[in-house]
């Protein structure tokens, strides 16, 4: 907020970091939380941005079937690519960086993502799979460690509390019962420290209640799907929200190019811990030829709220595109495309 000609004026500018803003005071005030969990916090809410244009490498799991959602990044103008979903279901995806396509232009790289995602499954199996079974060690180990962290505070807790009873106890005793005011002080406090006790025993043991034992055939079953972490991936069972957060954990980005006279896709993976990996496959492709641009798609998904599909082939032809056979188009090849990705027709206007 500023002052200008007797006004109050407000500017908005970039958000700065803490340490960047002019006055910066920490532990200025006594806070809810330390300033380690305060920064976690501020981080977390800026990887669950939607923004496409976001340098956070690890989004929110969210809902759908592409599973590289969040993770791909165009190499050829650097942006965070986003995903499209298609179909009557709304199931397809599609891999898309939107280049300068807002201000006029072209998008930079678009591409289908179930034979992406079928390809990159079987790279991740291939490198995670040994690992299973060591997975499992650790899971089986895991499953008390909260608890037993839990229980080894409450614990120190109550030796602390055991010394401090004993400790008032003492001074009650040592007090001259004639000293009748200070008497009844130290017995008060003697009381509300045998209360507190009893609570943080209550307290450790229904924490220790809580920890689970394995049995040998639960141990067993655990074991198991380690050794047979492909079959699993690649049940049905599993559900694809598991399997985005497989992704994020091992995964830092994917960085994607496309060979524009190769029509081949080249992708970088860059694995949490510096590790890098290549692979190369072509473009995905349905109906090679025949395929409506993503563009004129993207176009009469944005005219279909609001004009008819006569309307919408006329600027089409005006604009001169084509259909993906080299046809121009007309109001049954706009509706035929509409019906096939699921847009919903603009209300009939009504007759003058």
């Amino acid at each position: 907020m500023v002052v200008s000609d007797g006004r109050i004026v407000k500017r908005t500018g970039p958000t700065l970091a803490a340490e960047e803003c002019r006055v910066f005071i920490r532990d200025h005030h006594e806070p809810y939380i330390d300033w380690r969990e305060f920064e976690e916090n501020q981080k977390m809410l800026r990887s669950n941005t939607l923004r496409f244009g976001s340098d956070e490498s690890v989004s929110v799991i969210r809902q759908g079937h592409g599973l590289l959602c969040g993770m791909l990044r165009c190499g050829h103008c650097g942006k965070k690519m986003h995903v499209r979903y298609w179909g009557k279901s709304g199931t397809a995806a599609r891999y898309l960086c939107g280049g300068d396509f807002q201000n006029g232009g072209a998008y930079c790289i678009g591409f289908g993502g179930a034979t992406v995602d079928r390809r990159f499954s079987g790279l991740l199996l291939d490198v995670i799979s040994p690992h299973g079974v060591e997975a499992s060690m650790k899971a089986i180990e895991g499953v008390n460690s909260g608890v037993d962290h839990e229980c080894a505070l409450f614990e120190k807790q109550v030796q602390q509390l055991e010394y401090e009873v004993q400790r008032a106890a003492e001074q009650y005793h040592a007090v001259d019962a004639r000293n009748r005011l200070v008497a009844a002080e130290l017995e008060r406090r003697w009381n509300d420290k045998l209360e507190e006790l009893s609570r943080s025993r209550k307290t450790f043991q229904e924490a220790a209640s809580q920890r689970r034992t394995l049995t040998d055939e639960q141990k067993k079953q655990v074991l198991e799907i380690g050794r047979r972490f492909q079959q699993v991936w690649q049940s049905e069972g599993c559900p694809r929200e598991l399997k985005k957060r497989i992704i994020k954990t091992v995964i830092e980005e994917i960085v994607v190019q496309l060979d524009t006279s190769t029509q081949m896709l080249k992708f970088i993976i860059h694995w949490k811990g510096g590790c890098h990996t290549e692979f190369q496959m072509e473009k995905p492709r349905s109906g090679i030829g025949k395929t409506t641009d993503i563009e004129d798609v993207d176009l009469i998904l944005k005219m279909a709220a609001r004009y008819e599909d006569g309307e919408i082939a006329r600027v089409l032809n005006k604009l001169k595109r084509t259909t993906g056979k080299g046809l121009s188009w007309n109001q049954t090849r706009v509706a035929s495309v509409r019906t096939k990705h699921g847009m919903a027709s603009a209300p009939a206007q009504p007759e003058k």
